[in-house]
C-alpha cells in the first residue's frame, strides 16, 4: 500500500528541531510537505545554547531534496507565535498544518514547586500551543482546511510525580484542541491531540534501562496520519509508543439521579455512582451536521434523568 502523501500542503511544527519534532518534519518533509522548522535551541530548562536544531534540521531536510525553512521565534509570546505563522503563510502563502510540539521540563515536587517554575512550563506547553494555534487557527478556517496536532501527555491524562507543572499544561491542552476541534467543524478544520512516549532528550533523569525500544518511529505515522487530508477523526487523543497506538477518551457512569442529597448520601451512593456497566461517551463534535457537540449531549443526559424522575 502507498504511504500518504503531502504534496503543495505546508506544514508548521514547533520544537522541529530535535527528538519527535525533527522526526515529524522529516518524515513530512519526505511525503512532500513543505515544512516551517520552529526550534529555539534552548535546554529543556529554558536556557540559551549554541545549538541551532532549527538550521540543522532545515540543513538535512533540503539536503535530502525537500523543501523546509527555519524559524527560531519562541512560542511563549503572543508576538513569538504569530511570527512563526506569519512565516508560513509569507513564505508559502498558506498553512495547512499546525503541529504543536514544542516542550520543556523542570521538575520539582508540589510541595515544593515555586509559581516560576510552574508558569515557565506552561508557557511553553499551553500558552504557546495558544500562541501559535490562534493565528494559525484563523488562516485555516478562512482557507477553507486545517489539520491541527496538539501534543499532550499520559502526565496529561493521568499524572506523574514531581511535574504538577508539565501534567496541568498537557490537559489543558487537550481542551484546547477540543474546542478548535469544535469551532473548526464548519470549515473542514480538525484538531486532535497526540500522547506520545518516546526516549527523547525529554527523558533525561529517567530511569529507561528497563523500557522496550521507543523511538519516534513508533509515533510519526499517527502523527502524520492526523495532520493528513484523510484523517477521519477530530476532538481525539490518540497514544502512540513503542508499536502501539490507542485512543484515550472520557466516559462518565450513568450516576444516579435524587431529588436533593446530603453531603452523607453522597458518600453511601458512592459505589453505585461509580457502577460503569452503563457507561456514556460524549464525542467532542457533533456526529451528524448541525447536531448537539459532547458539551451538549451531557447536559441533555443529565436533563433527561432529572426529567424522568422529576
Amino acid at each position: 500500500m502507498p504511504d500518504l502523501r503531502f504534496d503543495d500542503r505546508v506544514v508548521v511544527i514547533t520544537g522541529g528541531g530535535r527528538g519527535l519534532g525533527r522526526a515529524y518534519a522529516e518524515l513530512l518533509s519526505g511525503a512532500g510537505a513543505r515544512v516551517v522548522v520552529n526550534d529555539l535551541g534552548v535546554s529543556m530548562a529554558g536556557d540559551g545554547t549554541a545549538e541551532d536544531p532549527a538550521g540543522d534540521t532545515v540543513a538535512a531536510i533540503v539536503a535530502a531534496g525537500g523543501q523546509a525553512v527555519a524559524n527560531r521565534d519562541t512560542v511563549a509570546t503572543s508576538a513569538g507565535g504569530k511570527a512563526i505563522i506569519d512565516q508560513a503563510l509569507d513564505t508559502y502563502g498558506r498553512i495547512d498544518v499546525l503541529i504543536h510540539n514544542a516542550g520543556n521540563v523542570r521538575r520539582a515536587p508540589l510541595a515544593e514547586m515555586s509559581e516560576e517554575i510552574f508558569r515557565s512550563v506552561l508557557d511553553v506547553h499551553l500558552i504557546g500551543g495558544f500562541n501559535v494555534l490562534q493565528p494559525a487557527f484563523a488562516a485555516m478556517c478562512k482557507a477553507g482546511y486545517g489539520r491541527i496536532v496538539m501534543t499532550t501527555s499520559i502526565g496529561g491524562l493521568y499524572g506523574n510525580y514531581e511535574v504538577a507543572n508539565y501534567s496541568a499544561a498537557k490537559a489543558g491542552l487537550i481542551g484546547l484542541s477540543h474546542v478548535a476541534a469544535i469551532e473548526g467543524a464548519p470549515h473542514n478544520v480538525m484538531s486532535n491531540c497526540i500522547a506520545p512516549s518516546a526516549v527523547t532528550r525529554m527523558s533525561e533523569g529517567v530511569d529507561t534501562s528497563q523500557f522496550p525500544p521507543l523511538g519516534p518511529e513508533f509515533v510519526t505515522p499517527a502523527v502524520g496520519w492526523l495532520a493528513h487530508e484523510s484523517c477521519s477523526v477530530s476532538g481525539e487523543v490518540i497514544a502512540a509508543l513503542g508499536g502501539r497506538i490507542a485512543k484515550a477518551y472520557l466516559a462518565e457512569t450513568k450516576g444516579v439521579w435524587r431529588p436533593g442529597w446530603t453531603m452523607a448520601e453522597v458518600g453511601a451512593q458512592m459505589a453505585v455512582i461509580d457502577d460503569r456497566q452503563d457507561a456514556m461517551t460524549f464525542p467532542v463534535v457533533p456526529t451528524e451536521a448541525g447536531g448537539p457537540h459532547g458539551f451538549m449531549k451531557h447536559l441533555g443526559a443529565s436533563f433527561a434523568m432529572a426529567r424522568a424522575n422529576g
